[in-house]
C-alpha cells in the first residue's frame, strides 16, 4: 500500500507542480505589471476630441461581443499655458494639464471640497494660486471651467491604479527642460468635454479594461485569444469609418509566454526525475510480489501441484494484495492533492490539470498490478512449471551491462548545456536552458549510487574470503549481507540516490533563494534607494525624523580610471545599508579607519580590483583595507571613503546623493514629501530584479527536494520489506545461535553492523556526492551571472543533522523488527516450516 501510494503521489505531483508554476508565474506577472495590462489596451494620441465618443463607442460595442466589461476611459489635454485662477485674484497664470478617468476621482484624496460638476486642482497648486473651491479658470483653450475641490497631488511612484497613465496623471517636478503642469482631473466626462471642446487635440486617450488578473495558464490563453480578436475588430471598424489608426496592443500577452515558457521548462525538467521515482515506485512493488510470494510459497506449490497456471497465481496475488494496492493508489493522489502547497509553487492551476494527474496516477497504479502479477507470475513459472529439475538458465545480463557509463552520459550531456544557463547580460525573465541541464546534478548522483552499488556487490561476492570469527556478530553481519547482496545493493542505490537528491535538491533551491535576496539588496543597497536633493548630502536639509534612525546618506562620485568613489557615514552605514554579506566584526574594524592620515591622504576601503591608492578630484585616497562586494557598487573597482574625512569643499563636488533605508520605499517617499525634501528614482528590493529566473530554478529543484524525500521514505521502506522477506531464515538461524550461547547484545551489534553498515555507506555516499555536485552546480545556475556575489551554497548543518537522524532511526526500527523476531521465535514451528 504504501509502495503504491509512493509512487502514485510522484505521478500526479509532478503533473500539479508543472501546472502550479505557471499560475505562479502569472501571479509574480500580475504583481509586477500594470493592473489596465490584463486586458486589451487602446491608446490614441493626438486625437481629436470630436472623434473621442465614436472611438469609444466602437470599442464599448466590440468589448461586449468579446466578453469584456465596460472600459475605463482615460482624457488627458496637452498642457493649456496661461490658465488664470479666482478671476485675476493672484495676477498670476500657471501651465496646467486638463484629465479625466473614469472613476479617477474615487482614487484621489478630497482634502477640500466636494464632487460637484467641474475640476480638482492639487494641493501644490492651490498653495501657489491662492484659489479655492469655486473659482474659476479663465484663459485661451480652457472654456472657463470651475474648481470645485482640492486633492492631495500624485507623486512618482502613483498607486498601481493609475500605471497606465502615470506619465500624464504625474506632474513632472525633476525634470526642468521638459515642459509641464499641475493636473485638474474632472469629475465627470461632461465637465471636460466642455473644458476641451475648442482644443484642437488632446494629448492622448487611453481605453482600458478592469480585467481581474487571470489565475491559470488557461484563463490567461482564454484573455489573450479575446482581446487579441477585439483588437482586431476596433481595428477593422476604426479603419472602415476612417477615425485613423490607434495602438492597440495586449500587454500581458508577454506575461502569459512567459508562463507558458516556465512551465514548460518545470515540466520538461521534472519528467525524467519523476519517471525515474515512478520506476524505483514500480522496483518496489515488484520487491513487495517477492515478498508476497516467499509467504505464501506452499500455497503456490500446491496450486501448482493442481495444474494452476503461473498466471492464475499471480492473479491470485493481486486479488489478494490489490485492495491495499489500489487504496494506496488512490490515498497517494488524494495526498498529493491535499499537501500540493508544501511542495509545489504558490499557484494555481488549471481545471484539467486535477484530471491529467488522477490519470497519470491511475496509470502508475494501473502499471503496479501488472508488475506485480508479472513478478509472481514469472517466479512461479520458474519454479514450478519448468520443474525441479529442469536447468534454471538465469541471464544476468543486466546486471552486467554498464549502466553507470549511461548515467554519466546524461550527467555530461547536461553539463555541456549548463554553460548557457545564466551566461546574460542582464536577467532574462525565463532563461533557456535545456531540461538535461536541470537534471544533470541528479545523474551525476545515479551514476554515483550506481557505481558504489557495483563495488558493493564485488565486495559481498568476496566476502566468503574473510575470516574474523574473533568478531562473530561482525563476521555473522557480514555472511548475512552476502547471502543477501540483491536487496542489499538494490536498498543502497535507492538509499544513495535519496540521500544524494536530496542534497542537491534542498541546497541548490536554498541557494536561489539566498541568491536573489543577497543579489537584490547589493543592486539597491539596502532594502530601499532614493535619490536626493544635494542640500541632503551637504547636510544643509537634515532628513526627516521618521527615517533618521533607519537610514544613512551616501554619495556617489565618478573618479574615472580609479572606479566609483562612496561617500558615506561610518555611523549610521553599517545599520542601514545592506552588509549582510560582509563580516560584521570585519566590517566595523574597517570603518573605524577611516579618516585623514597624518600625510594627508583620505583613508578608503577598497572594493573589487581597484588599486591601494588613487588620485582623485576628493583628493588621494589610500586603502585601509578591502572588501570583494560592496552595497551599490558590487565587485567594480571602487572605494568607501568617510563623509567626515572631507572638508566642505570637497563634498560639494559630489554629484549624487541619495538615501539608503531599511524602511519600504513607500515609507521612505513619503516621510521626504511630508518634509518637502526633494526625491527621485526610488527603487527597491522587491522590484529591482526580475525574481522570475530565480524561481524557476527554485521550482524545479524544490520538485528533486520533494524525490529525495519520497525516495528517502522508499529506500527506508525497502529496507524493511527486505529484513522482512528474509525474516523467515535469519530468524531461525538467529534462534539457534542463541539457543548456542549468543547473547542479545551480541544479537543486537551483530544486526547493528548489517544494516547500519548499508546506512552509513549510503548516508555517506549520498551526501558527500550530493553536497559536492550542488557545490559545483549552484553558481552555474545562478540567473544573473552579471551581478555579484556569486551563488553559494546554504548552511549544511541542518541538513546534514537530519538525514543522520532519519538514518539512525530508520536502522533502530529495522534491527528492533530483526532482533524481535529471533527472541520470540519458536525453533519447533520454524523447523516445521
Amino acid at each position: 500500500m504504501i509502495t503504491t501510494l509512493l509512487s502514485c503521489f510522484l505521478a500526479m505531483g509532478a503533473v500539479l507542480h508543472a501546472s502550479a508554476s505557471g499560475g505562479s508565474t502569472l501571479d509574480y506577472q500580475a504583481a509586477t505589471v500594470c493592473p489596465d495590462s490584463y486586458g486589451p489596451v487602446i491608446s490614441k494620441p493626438g486625437v481629436d476630441p470630436a472623434q473621442v465618443r465614436p472611438i469609444t463607442e466602437t470599442v464599448e460595442r466590440h468589448a461586449a461581443a468579446h466578453g469584456f466589461g465596460t472600459p475605463t476611459v482615460s482624457l488627458f489635454s496637452k498642457l493649456v499655458p496661461d490658465v488664470g485662477f479666482g478671476d485675476g485674484k493672484s495676477g498670476e497664470t500657471f501651465t496646467v494639464r486638463l484629465a479625466y478617468r473614469d472613476g479617477g476621482t474615487g482614487h484621489l484624496a478630497l482634502e477640500q471640497g466636494s464632487a460637484t460638476p467641474g475640476f480638482w486642482a492639487g494641493r501644490n497648486l492651490t498653495g501657489y494660486a491662492g484659489l479655492e473651491p469655486g473659482d474659476r479658470a479663465t484663459g485661451a483653450g480652457t472654456g472657463r471651467f470651475q474648481v470645485t475641490g482640492v486633492y492631495t497631488d500624485l507623486y512618482n511612484p502613483a498607486p498601481r491604479w493609475w500605471c497606465s497613465v502615470q506619465d500624464l496623471a504625474v506632474q513632472n517636478r525633476l525634470v526642468d527642460h521638459i515642459a509641464t503642469g499641475s493636473v485638474l482631473f474632472a469629475t465627470d466626462r461632461a465637465s471636460f468635454d466642455e473644458a476641451t471642446r475648442d482644443h484642437a487635440g488632446l494629448e492622448r486617450l487611453t481605453i482600458t479594461f478592469p480585467t481581474p488578473p487571470p489565475a491559470t495558464l488557461a484563463e490567461a490563453e482564454d484573455n489573450l485569444r479575446r482581446a487579441q480578436a477585439l483588437l482586431a475588430d476596433v481595428r477593422q471598424d476604426l479603419s472602415d469609418t476612417g477615425l485613423g489608426d490607434a495602438l492597440l496592443s495586449v500587454p500581458f500577452a508577454r506575461s502569459t509566454e512567459l508562463a507558458q515558457q516556465a512551465q514548460g521548462t518545470v515540466a520538461w525538467s521534472i519528467l525524467p526525475l519523476a519517471a525515474l521515482s515512478v520506476g524505483v515506485g514500480l522496483a518496489g512493488t515488484a520487491t513487495v510480489g517477492l515478498q508476497w510470494y516467499h509467504r505464501r510459497r506452499a500455497q503456490v506449490r500446491l496450486h501448482s501441484a493442481r495444474g494452476h497456471g503461473s498466471l492464475a497465481v499471480g492473479l491470485l496475488a493481486a486479488a489478494e494484495l490489490g485492495l491495499a494496492v489500489t487504496a494506496g493508489g488512490v490515498a497517494g493522489a488524494l495526498l498529493a492533492r491535499l499537501t500540493l502547497p508544501l511542495y509545489a509553487p504558490p499557484g494555481r492551476f488549471g481545471a484539467g490539470t486535477e484530471l491529467a494527474g488522477a490519470a497519470a496516477a491511475a496509470g502508475v497504479l494501473l502499471v503496479s498490478l501488472v508488475v506485480l502479477v508479472a513478478v509472481v507470475a514469472v517466479r512461479t513459472h520458474r519454479e514450478f512449471a519448468l520443474g525441479l529439475t529442469a536447468p534454471r538458465r538465469r541471464k544476468r545480463l543486466l546486471a552486467f551491462l554498464p549502466w553507470e557509463l549511461l548515467t554519466a552520459g546524461v550527467a555530461l550531456l547536461g553539463w555541456s548545456r549548463l554553460p548557457r544557463y545564466g551566461d546574460i547580460a542582464a536577467s532574462d525573465p525565463v532563461p533557456e536552458t535545456h531540461p538535461l541541464a536541470l537534471i544533470y546534478p541528479v545523474a551525476v548522483v545515479l551514476t554515483v549510487g550506481i557505481v558504489t552499488a557495483r563495488l558493493a556487490w564485488w565486495a559481498l561476492v568476496s566476502s566468503h574470503r574473510l575470516r574474523w570469527w574473533s568478531r562473530p556478530a561482525v563476521q555473522w553481519a557480514v555472511r548475512r549481507l552476502a547471502h543477501g547482496r540483491a536487496p542489499a545493493t538494490g536498498v543502497l542505490v535507492v538509499a544513495v540516490l535519496a540521500v544524494g537528491t536530496l542534497a542537491v535538491g534542498s541546497s541548490i533551491a536554498a541557494g536561489q533563494q539566498t541568491a536573489l535576496a543577497t543579489k537584490s539588496g547589493i543592486f539597491v543597497g539596502a532594502q530601499s534607494r532614493t535619490d536626493v536633493e544635494n542640500a541632503v548630502g551637504r547636510g544643509e536639509t537634515a532628513l526627516p525624523e521618521q527615517v533618521r534612525s533607519t537610514s544613512t546618506v551616501v554619495g556617489t562620485f565618478d573618479a574615472g580610471e580609479a572606479g566609483t568613489v562612496l561617500v558615506i557615514d561610518p555611523e549610521t552605514f553599517a545599520e542601514a545599508a545592506y552588509v549582510e554579506h560582509l563580516p560584521r566584526e570585519e566590517l566595523d574594524r574597517l570603518l573605524d579607519r577611516l579618516g585623514t592620515t597624518s600625510d594627508g591622504t583620505v583613508a578608503a576601503i577598497r572594493v573589487g580590483a581597484a588599486a591601494e591608492t588613487a588620485t582623485t578630484s576628493l583628493g588621494e585616497v589610500r586603502a585601509a583595507g578591502a572588501i570583494d562586494v560592496a552595497p551599490m557598487l558590487g565587485a567594480k573597482r571602487g572605494y568607501l571613503v568617510s563623509r567626515t574625512a572631507l572638508d566642505p569643499e570637497r563634498i560639494d563636488q559630489v554629484p549624487q546623493w541619495a538615501v539608503l533605508s531599511t524602511l519600504p520605499v513607500e515609507q521612505v517617499g513619503a516621510a521626504l514629501r511630508e518634509a518637502a525634501v526633494v526625491h527621485m528614482n526610488a527603487v527597491d528590493r522587491d522590484t529591482a530584479l526580475d525574481a522570475l529566473p530565480f524561481y524557476v530554478v527554485e521550482w524545479t529543484f524544490s520538485f528533486v527536494t520533494l524525490l529525495g524525500v519520497i525516495l528517502g521514505v522508499a529506500a527506508a521502506l525497502s529496507l524493511l520489506i527486505a529484513v522482512e522477506v528474509r525474516r523467515r531464515q535469519n530468524t531461525l538461524s538467529g534462534a539457534l545461535a542463541m539457543r548456542m550461547g549468543l547473547r542479545p547484545r551480541s544479537l543486537w551489534a551483530s544486526h547493528l553492523t548489517e544494516l547500519g553498515a548499508v546506512a552509513l555507506t549510503a548516508v555517506s555516499v549520498g551526501l558527500v556526492c550530493g553536497l559536492t555536485v550542488a557545490a559545483v552546480s549552484v553558481p552555474r545556475f545562478d540567473p544573473a551571472r552579471w551581478l555579484p556575489p556569486s551563488s553559494e551554497l546554504p548552511a549544511l548543518t541542518p541538513l546534514v543533522a537530519t538525514v543522520a537522524g532519519c538514518g539512525t532511526a530508520v536502522v533502530a526500527v529495522a534491527c528492533w523488527i530483526a532482533v524481535r523476531s529471533v527472541r520470540t521465535a519458536h525453533i519447533a514451528e520454524l523447523l516445521r516450516d
